[in-house]
């Protein structure tokens, strides 16, 4: 009798046991077919993605011109000094950096520039459009991202409260028909969520109160303003910074107008092995662009496009003057400008005006009459003249907008201060746009390589006669050039491209 008693009760706790295995066992079969189908989202975007990149010889300016802008990067920069004296308001299409709202079959719309991402090529004609833009460190990125939060941001404590600053910012925006930083992807996230806080801080502290409690690095005063390792793990970062390069490149923000942008986003979030097939389409999507530039190496990335967009954008307008002498040296700084759009409410409640006229200033420059003898060198002049004076805006803007704040003094030898610990966290947070970068990286040394080629073998001398160029004669021998170099790239890269990854 006791043996059963013995018996049954060890039957009852195998029983017991086997309830509770199986229960420990469920969210592994759960997360196994959670696996199954976001593998299966995720290739089977990459697969609708990947075939419809490679169209036509990408060396070569198209009708409509697609500067995708990866914020803070120094596109702004581009736009201003570059693209503002290549391209005329006319050929600008409205409203570049919101929601496009313009009919891009429009004959005269010739040059798009947004943050919007990749997937906004939905809804240009792909056969007419050429795309071209900037990748930075993602450290740096991450780094610059949190101090324009803040900078902007900090712009509204001028306000007693954050009730009044939202009720201004309405009323002004309301208004105004010019383009509002707070318009703008991802600073519509971005900004506001950084000026509540702020503002929370500031009213703990006291309003009247602009120095911290305790000397720390200019990342970490947290009684003002939050500390950078804070930032960089709230979830809004994991949505909208950490590999936004990637993500936008392949049209998958949260800005997309892919409408299944989100659940492969998520997928790869919730499965980091699957980022791997977003990156070589994001790789890939490099690869067939125009131009691409790097922050870092700001000289050589200016006159890359002088010559590989600028020129051929005068070529087809038929303004340009072949004369391709080489750009006079540039200044000291080889670090670019990082101007972004000014906010009119900015402007008024601070009373400054640094950034948003200075920049018109430099768009309202003579267009037609500046571009009648437009040389390359020429170009990189005016690059350099405008950048000197966006650097400069820049840097008063910045400390009108952080005296509120002034102890959150951003510098580079105050980068030096956030512990290394910090660092790694950024780069294993970013690890595809890591990889990205270094892919943009060899891109970049092929670009290069491309111009000296051209440039050491003489051939404006061959198609020139008595200083006057035929620019059809150009185009062409400079597409055959191209071409001839991008086969023997292709060659070089072949081992590469048959290794990754099947999708």
């Amino acid at each position: 009798m006791a043996r059963a008693a013995l018996g049954l009760g060890a039957a009852a706790r195998a029983l017991a046991l086997l309830a509770v295995a199986s229960v420990a066992l469920l969210p592994l079969v759960s997360s196994d077919d959670g696996y199954r189908h976001c593998e299966g989202v995720v290739r089977g975007w990459a697969y609708s993605s990947t075939g419809r990149d490679k169209d036509g010889d990408k060396m070569s300016l198209k009708d409509l011109l697609f500067f995708l802008h990866i914020p803070r990067t120094g596109g702004r920069t581009y736009f201003h000094c570059f693209l503002k004296k290549l391209y005329t308001n006319a050929q600008e299409c409205p409203r570049s950096y919101d929601k496009l709202r313009f009919d891009p079959s429009h004959p005269d719309c010739k040059l798009v520039v947004s943050h919007d991402d990749y997937s906004l090529t939905s809804k240009l004609p792909r056969e007419r459009t050429s795309v071209v833009t900037i990748l930075r460190n993602p450290v740096d990125r991450v780094f610059s991202t949190y101090e324009f939060s803040v900078e902007v941001a900090a712009r509204f404590l001028v306000h007693p409260n954050l009730t009044s600053a939202k009720l201004m910012t309405t009323r002004v925006l309301t208004k105004s028909r010019a383009v509002s930083t707070l318009d703008i992807w991802p600073w519509k996230y971005l900004v506001p969520w950084m000026r509540e806080d702020l503002f929370a801080r500031r009213d703990a502290r006291g309003i009247d109160k602009v120095h911290s409690s305790k000397k720390v690095n200019a990342y970490d005063v947290e009684d003002m303003v939050m500390p950078l390792h804070q930032y960089i793990n709230d979830p809004v970062a994991h949505e909208i910074i950490h590999n936004g390069a990637t993500f936008q490149i392949t049209g998958l923000t949260n800005n997309s107008y892919f409408d299944g942008a989100h659940e492969v986003r998520h997928c790869v979030r919730q499965h980091p092995d699957l980022g791997r097939i977003v990156l070589e389409v994001a790789k890939n999507r490099l690869d067939q662009m125009l131009y691409v530039g790097l922050t870092e190496d700001h000289e050589e990335s200016a006159r890359l496009f002088a010559h590989m967009v600028g020129a051929q954008v005068l070529s087809q307008s038929g303004t340009l003057n072949f004369d391709l002498k080489e750009d006079l040296p540039s200044e000291n700084d080889s670090h670019p400008s990082m101007v972004e759009p000014e906010d009119e409410e900015t402007n008024k409640h601070l009373n400054s005006t640094h950034g948003w006229q200075t920049n018109e200033a430099l768009n309202s420059t003579d267009d037609e009459q500046g571009k009648g003898n437009m040389t390359v060198g020429k170009l990189m002049e005016a690059y350099e003249t405008c950048i000197a004076k966006l650097r400069k805006s820049q840097s008063n803007r910045r400390k009108i907008s952080l005296k509120k704040v002034e102890e959150a003094n951003f510098s580079k030898e105050a980068r030096k201060l956030v512990p290394e610990t910090i660092v790694k966290q950024i780069i294993s947070l970013n690890s595809l746009d890591m990889e990205l970068y270094d892919h943009a990286k060899k891109i970049f040394t092929q670009e290069h390589l491309m111009l000296k080629a051209q440039q050491s073998m003489g051939w404006t001398d061959i198609i020139c006669s008595d200083g006057v160029c035929s620019p059809w004669m150009v185009v062409v021998l400079g597409l055959g050039i191209t071409v001839i170099i991008a086969l023997v790239s292709f060659a070089v890269t072949t081992r590469r491209r048959t290794s990754k990854l099947k999708v």
